[in-house]
C-alpha cells in the first residue's frame, strides 16, 4: 500500500520496531527478576534504563509527528500507537519498582507466570509492528493481534486464579496487599498490549 515510503515517512517505522524491541526487552528483564528473585534490584534498575529510552523514542516520535506534513499513517494512529506502546514500560517499570519498594520477599508461581505472558504479549506486538510498514502482511498482522487478544485473555484466567487463591491461603495481609499490587499491574501490562492489537488492528482495517 505504502509503495516507496520517503525517509521521514520509514523513520517511523523505524521508531515503532525499536519501541517494541524494548519492550519485550522490559518483559525479558521481569521474567527474569521472577525467576532469579535474589537479583530483583539490578533487574529493576535494568527495567528503569528500558524506560528511559523507549520515553526518548516516544518523544522522538511525537516530535517527528508534528515536523511531518505527510505522514505515512493517519496522525492519530500514529500518536495512539507510540503512547500505547509506552504504557506498556511504563508499568513493567511500576511493576519492578513496587516489588523494591514493598520490599517482597518472595515471588509466587502466579505472578512468574503472569510476566511471561507478559512477554509473551510483547513479542506478539513486536512482530505485528515490524509488519506494518506492508499492507500486504495484513492477514499475518491480524492474525498476530488474535495471539495478542488470546495472550491477555489467558492472563485474565491466571489473574482470577491467583486472586483466589491468594484471598483463601495467605494469611499475612501485608503480604496480600503487596501480592494484590503485582498481579494487578502486570496483568494490566497485558491489557495495555491488547490495547496496541487494537490500534493495529484499526490501522489494517483503515489501509489495506
Amino acid at each position: 500500500m505504502f509503495g516507496r515510503l520517503m525517509p521521514t515517512e520509514a523513520k517511523f517505522f523505524d521508531l515503532f520496531n525499536q519501541h517494541a524491541e524494548l519492550c519485550v526487552k522490559g518483559a525479558k528483564e521481569m521474567v527474569a527478576l521472577m525467576t532469579n528473585f535474589d537479583d530483583r534490584e539490578n533487574r529493576v534498575h535494568a527495567i528503569e534504563g528500558i524506560e528511559k529510552q523507549a520515553d526518548k523514542i516516544t518523544h522522538h516520535a511525537i516530535e517527528l509527528l508534528h515536523k511531518t506534513f505527510i505522514t505515512p499513517l493517519d496522525r492519530d494512529d500514529i500518536h495512539q500507537l507510540i503512547t500505547r506502546m509506552d504504557d506498556i514500560l511504563d508499568l513493567l517499570e511500576d511493576a519492578g519498582q513496587t516489588i523494591s519498594l514493598y520490599d517482597i520477599k518472595a515471588i509466587t508461581p502466579e505472578a512468574k507466570r503472569l510476566a511471561e505472558l507478559c512477554l509473551g504479549c510483547a513479542e506478539k506486538v513486536k512482530f505485528a509492528v515490524s509488519l506494518l510498514h506492508n499492507m500486504d502482511n495484513a492477514r499475518q498482522i491480524l492474525e498476530t493481534c488474535a495471539e495478542v487478544d488470546r495472550l491477555e485473555s489467558d492472563a485474565d484466567h491466571v489473574m482470577r486464579s491467583a486472586m483466589s487463591k491468594l484471598f483463601r491461603d495467605e494469611p499475612d495481609v501485608r503480604n496480600l496487599i503487596k501480592l494484590k499490587a503485582i498481579y494487578e499491574i502486570l496483568e494490566t501490562v497485558t491489557d495495555r498490549c491488547e490495547d496496541v492489537a487494537n490500534i493495529i488492528e484499526g490501522i489494517v482495517v483503515e489501509n489495506a
